[in-house]
This record gives C-alpha cells, sequence and structure tokens, in this order.
C-alpha cells in the first residue's frame, strides 16, 4: 500500500468512528419510539432503570470520559448530571442511588433527549476533526459503543418488566412477526474429547477486558445438548413437582422459591389450565418449541438436576461454540423472544448464539494473568467477579455486532428478568 493510500485509511478512522457512533446512539432512541413519556420515567423495581436513565447515563459515558477529557474548556450540559447519571463509578464520583433513580421525574425526557442531541453533535465532530489521530480514542469510544448496546438490551428487558406490572398487559409493541414452525429437530448429546483448548479472546478485534487474556484450560471428555431447553421440557419438569422437590435444589435456590413462591418461570401465567407468557407483544400462548426463558441461575441448575444432566461450564460452552455460525434470533430479527429452532443439529449445537443467554455452572472471575485496566475503566468489569455467575451466547435482545463467541456475561444467581435459559450438559464416562 502506498504512504497516500495508508494516510487515507488512517484518515478514515476519524470518519468511521463517527459513523458508528450515530449508528449506535439512533438504535437507542428507536427503542423508545413505542413508549410514552410516562413508560420512560418509572422504575418497576431496584434491578431495573427507567429507559429515561439508560438514554442519560450512555450520554453520561460519552460526555465524563470522552468530552471532559478531550475538549479543551469543556462546559458541562448540566453540572448535575455528573452524579444523577454515574452508574458506579468511584473513581469519578458520587452516584445516586440505584433503587431510587425512577425519583428522578425531572428533567424531563425532553430534557434528557436535549442532552443526548448535545452529546450527538459533538462526539462525531471530535472524531471528524481529529482525522488520523481519532485512532488514539478507538479505544474508548469502542468501549462506550458496547456499553450503549448493553444499555439497548438492558432497556427491553426494564421495559419488559415494567410492562409487565401493568394489569392490563399492554404490549411493547403489537407489530413484532409471528414465529415461525419449528424444524423437527429432537435434542441429541453432542461428544467432545478430553484435552487442553484454549479460551478467551485475541486479535484486533474490540474485546472486553475480562475475556482476555486468552490461556489453556484442560477439559475432562463431556456431552453438550444440540438444543436449549424448550418450554414444553420444562412444562415436563413442574408436571413432575419440580419446584416443590428440595432433591433438586441448591440450599440458597430453595431458601428462595420458598421465600418468593416461585412455581414457574417468570412471566409465565396460567389461565383456566393454559399456560400463557408476557412477551414484549403482550400476553400469548405459551410455545413449547421455543426456548425456555427467564429463569434464575438455581432454576436452571434444579432443573439440569432433574433431567439427570448438569450445567456447562463456559469453558466447555466456548470449546462446543468455536466451530459455531455467529447466525441467530438477534434483536435485528425484530422477534424479540426466544424463536424455535430454524436449524438443524447436524452433529453440532444449534442456537448457541442469540435468543437466550444460557446459564454456566461457572462462577464469575477473572482470567489468569488478567490484567485491570488503568482509571475508570477499571472498575466496569472486575469488581463483579464476586457473588456472579457466567451466561454465554446473546439473546434475541442483543444486537449482533455487539456478540462473540467469548463474550462473558453475568449475573447473579436469583436473576430472573434477563432472556435466561440454559443447555444442558453431562459427562462422558
Amino acid at each position: 500500500m502506498s504512504s497516500t493510500a495508508d494516510a487515507a485509511t488512517r484518515t478514515n478512522a476519524g470518519q468511521e468512528l463517527a459513523d458508528r457512533f450515530e449508528r449506535v446512539r439512533k438504535a437507542s432512541e428507536g427503542l423508545i419510539a413505542p413508549l410514552s413519556p410516562e413508560d420512560c420515567i418509572v422504575q418497576s423495581m431496584d434491578d431495573a432503570s427507567p429507559a429515561k436513565w439508560h438514554l442519560a447515563h450512555t450520554s453520561w459515558f460519552f460526555e465524563t470520559l470522552v468530552l471532559e477529557r478531550e475538549e479543551k474548556g469543556y462546559v458541562h450540559f448540566s453540572p448535575e448530571f455528573r452524579v444523577l447519571y454515574n452508574s458506579y463509578y468511584n473513581s469519578i464520583g458520587k452516584q445516586h442511588p440505584r433503587p431510587e433513580r425512577g425519583l428522578i421525574t425531572r428533567p424531563p425526557l425532553e430534557e434528557v433527549l436535549e442532552y443526548r442531541r448535545h452529546v450527538d453533535q459533538r462526539i462525531p465532530q471530535l472524531l471528524r476533526g481529529l482525522g488520523d489521530e481519532a485512532e488514539r480514542l478507538r479505544p474508548i469510544i469502542e468501549v462506550g459503543l458496547n456499553h450503549e448496546q448493553q444499555h439497548q438490551e438492558l432497556m427491553l428487558t426494564d421495559i419488559k418488566h415494567l410492562l409487565s406490572c401493568n394489569p392490563l398487559r399492554p404490549a411493547y409493541s403489537d407489530e413484532l412477526p409471528q414465529s415461525a414452525d419449528p424444524i423437527e429437530n429432537d435434542s441429541a448429546w453432542i461428544d467432545y474429547p478430553e484435552g487442553l483448548y484454549w479460551i478467551g479472546h485475541e486479535g484486533s478485534g474490540f474485546a472486553y477486558d475480562n475475556e482476555t487474556p486468552r490461556h489453556r484450560r484442560f477439559l475432562e471428555a463431556f456431552q453438550l445438548a444440540s438444543l436449549p431447553v424448550r418450554n414444553g421440557e420444562f412444562l415436563e419438569f413442574m408436571n413432575d413437582g419440580g419446584y416443590s422437590r428440595p432433591e433438586f435444589w441448591l440450599s440458597d435456590g430453595w431458601a428462595r422459591i420458598q421465600q418468593e413462591g416461585w412455581q414457574a418461570p417468570f412471566y409465565w401465567e396460567k389461565q383456566e389450565g393454559v399456560w400463557f407468557e408476557f412477551t414484549l407483544g403482550g400476553l400469548v400462548n405459551l410455545n413449547p418449541e421455543a426456548p425456555v426463558c427467564h429463569l434464575s441461575f438455581f432454576e436452571a441448575d434444579a432443573y439440569a438436576r432433574w433431567a439427570g444432566a448438569r450445567l456447562p461450564s463456559e469453558v466447555e460452552w466456548e470449546v462446543a461454540a468455536e466451530p459455531v455460525s455467529l447466525a441467530g434470533n438477534f434483536v435485528e430479527t425484530g422477534h424479540l423472544h426466544p424463536q424455535p429452532s430454524q436449524w438443524e443439529s447436524a452433529g453440532s449445537p444449534v442456537q448457541m448464539l442469540g435468543d437466550v443467554w444460557e446459564w454456566t455452572r461457572s462462577s464469575y472471575e477473572v482470567y489468569p494473568k488478567y490484567q485491570r485496566p488503568e482509571g475508570p475503566l477499571g472498575e466496569y468489569n472486575a469488581k463483579f467477579a464476586c457473588s456472579q455467575y457466567v451466561l454465554r451466547g446473546g439473546s434475541c435482545a442483543t444486537p449482533i455486532s455487539h456478540i462473540r463467541k467469548t463474550y462473558r456475561n453475568f449475573f447473579p444467581p436469583d436473576a430472573r428478568w434477563q432472556f435466561s435459559g440454559l443447555r444442558l450438559a453431562r459427562d462422558l464416562l
């Protein structure tokens, strides 16, 4: 490549990053199009956040970690926002308490959208103005864009929870596409030999710090189910008294279902002997062929024990996913709900990516020789490596450009409001 062409490629870095920034930011605002201003304000539980807060916090990220540092004499849109919309960055300063985000009725939604417009004008202007020098900002811009895509998924799961609390059972959208008929495809066991395997991210593409460094792990021989567990299969567990048989449950899980009275996955409702499921399209008949979702780790683990199997480790999951295509039911399909399988197994697992996040039995911890990033980004992942379990694969609410086979999601074991399901594993004797 000539020096002129090389310089042109570098100069395009600012344009490329600015274009990506605008696409991701536009997608976030598109998610609130079906909502009323009232829908955007309410916080339905401590773990969820109002849509308005998500829109503001993702703007706060770019203002605080990019504009504040790059624009000489930068004037904040509103100094109070530095505390109101800080999530958990203690190194930056104080935060408004998470359970009280729904009390921030002011500033109103329109002012938050004006805040976004302020950021959305200045970031592309900064990047395009830097030209080839924008390359030095690529790490923080890419973290910010992937951070926003995480919040896009959270917006959908939080909105779903909010609407489910309404006795009218309103739909987020009445225009979601219908489910296709499933391909006849019974779940089968796929064998994987013992050995040393490489896992973790390497290469030039983006990945979070907790996906690195790439390293080796030894695995005993194991089997993985070709399909995620489906609604009809989970109903068999329920009909066999699964929620009332302590022999299947971890002690904390048993205590939790006694305390909360869980008798079915989150959002399932039984009316006159028929099971329904609340979705972003409203209340619908339960589809027995679709992957079961909105399970806690405790429920996934109990089902696996009942089925004479176990949850896979995250290492087993990643090894099995290595040859699998990235195609799947992501947010771009528009279903916003897990779908019956449309792929034949043919000796390899299907639906590993998209549809539902799959619980693993692995506690969330950093990898060997992990190096925590300096500054505020050091708070992004590592400090949560306690009391959490790893999920893999993405869901029907995840942007496809956001997912990787090395991606490590994590939640507490009692979390149910995410699109979380499971796939069975067992030892190969």
